[in-house]
């Protein structure tokens, strides 16, 4: 009976043990072709055999970033328009031969830039393709459908502007990046939606829908001469030559705001939303990968060090995290959490503890180690659809980062220290240079919260502009 007992034992040991993870690979993906047509269209084809699928992706190379002052919003406005109807087909015919053909279609407005992303059995890309093409070319901007989604974005504003959340994102933009181009949100204020006009629309089309200022890239079941040739067929007659000057290419973060501590008082809200911000990186800034490993250490998962101690250990939110959002200038990073009123004030404390001591400690090995397996894990899912694979190509080519990256990507967070870690996050995540936006019932958090952040600065929501710098009507 002992040795029966022995042999069970080892048998559920064995059983229950996973083997060690092997050693990571660098996915081997084609190497992408390239051609640039006569008008200027760069197309960027990745050959990927095996399922009948193609996806596309065509960006402008100009988004919200270059919207007026007044007009926040309108490039995303332009670019959700686009199929909405053309000089020969309408909104309803545009989504039926779509979904006749088994495709997806969608276009929008991001910073940075402009898209419409097709998907569709390889066999017929070369129906579906001239759809991508006619509404980047010919989209004509009925009233109709201009005021439709004018109220439909209306209505979802409104709502966002009462979840503390997402109105806690606006009001940080503002913080982080004052009056410049990056400081709006994308997709504008009830004022700038309202004062939108069907010539303001027209005029930011014809000046950056250009093949000079775009980049269309297919990924899937398909050989480069047919994504070529078909690129030729539907796209070369496009007219517009080189891009448009836009502050697009230009540096649109702006100098360094002065950190802020804001509250946003909702006595309405039955949470509040805490959001720890301050400006982060490029895309193309060479710690990239540094950037990516600290933050997955920071707040990138389930395991990360905010989520566990505001989550886990405390039980002061169901989730916290943090995020770098790399764009062509530098873009924001944000960390946050949602919890009850009361607790608002230590959840801040807690998220900038956080910050300071991933800047003064190296990670541990153990630690280390399976926030980057976690990095590694999504970024190989990610490469499994074409859709996935073709959006990383495209940003790629759209920061003009060579398209090799892609394969070098896990090498390069393998190789992330701990040591760097700590220097990274020492320079690019201390305190003093962080801002705080807290939007929820202040009356229940604004004590706790002055005596370690006496600047605060409470803004009445019926008082809050977020079409000014300064977050205040005038």
């Amino acid at each position: 009976m002992k040795l029966l007992l022995v042999a069970l034992a080892l048998f559920a040991q064995v059983e229950t043990t996973p083997p060690p993870p092997a050693a990571p690979r660098e996915p081997q993906l084609p190497k992408p072709a390239e051609k640039t047509l006569a008008n200027g269209l760069r197309v960027i084809v990745v050959q990927k055999p095996g399922v009948p699928l193609v996806a596309t992706r065509l960006l402008i190379k100009t988004g919200a970033e270059a919207d007026p002052a007044d007009l926040p919003g309108l490039a995303d406005m332009t670019a959700s328009l686009l199929t909405k109807g053309t000089k020969t087909r309408n909104a309803v015919q545009i989504a039926r031969d779509v979904d006749a053909l088994g495709a997806s279609l969608e276009s929008g407005g991001a910073w940075d830039n402009s898209f419409v992303s097709l998907s569709v059995m390889s066999s017929n890309l070369s129906k579906a393709l001239p759809f991508v093409s006619d509404i980047v070319r010919n989209p004509v901007f009925k009233n109709d459908e201009i005021e439709r989604l004018r109220a439909q974005n209306l209505d979802a504003l409104q709502v966002a502007m009462h979840q503390p959340r997402a109105l806690a994102g606006f009001v940080a933009a503002r913080v982080v990046f004052g009056g410049t181009p990056y400081g709006h949100n994308l997709g504008g204020t009830p004022e700038s939606l309202k004062r939108m006009k069907r010539a303001d629309i027209v005029a930011f089309h014809q000046k950056y829908y250009r093949p000079g200022n775009a980049i269309l890239v297919f990924g899937g079941d398909i050989a480069p001469e047919r994504a070529f040739a078909l690129a030729e067929e539907h796209f070369g007659a496009w007219k517009g030559g080189a891009a448009a000057t836009s502050p697009a290419a230009a540096k649109v973060g702006g100098p360094p705001t002065k950190p802020r501590v804001v509250v946003i008082d909702m006595p309405e809200a039955g949470q509040a939303a805490v959001l720890v911000t301050r400006p982060g990186l490029r895309r193309v800034d060479p710690a990239y990968s540094i950037a990516q490993v600290t933050n997955s250490v920071l707040g990138g998962g389930y395991s990360s060090r905010l989520n566990e101690e505001i989550r886990i250990k405390r039980g002061l939110s169901y989730g916290a995290g943090s995020n770098f959002d790399l764009r062509r200038d530098v873009g924001p990073f944000t960390a946050t959490a949602q919890t009850k009123n009361e607790s608002a004030a230590e959840v801040a404390h807690l998220i900038f503890e956080e910050l300071n001591k991933l800047g003064k400690e190296p990670v541990a090995d153990v630690e280390l180690g399976p926030r980057k397996a976690t990095l590694i894990g999504n970024f190989g899912r990610s490469l499994e659809s074409s859709a996935s694979l073709v959006n990383r190509v495209a940003f790629l080519a759209l920061f003009g980062l060579s398209l090799d990256e892609i394969n070098r990507y896990i090498s390069g967070i393998q190789s992330v220290t701990a040591p760097q870690v700590m220097e990274f996050a020492s320079e690019h995540l201390k305190s003093a240079d962080t801002s705080i936006v807290i939007v929820g019932d202040a009356k229940k958090f604004i004590e706790p919260l002055k005596k370690e952040f006496p600047n605060v600065e409470v803004i009445p929501i019926s008082e809050l502009d977020l079409n000014s710098p300064t977050l205040r009507k005038k």
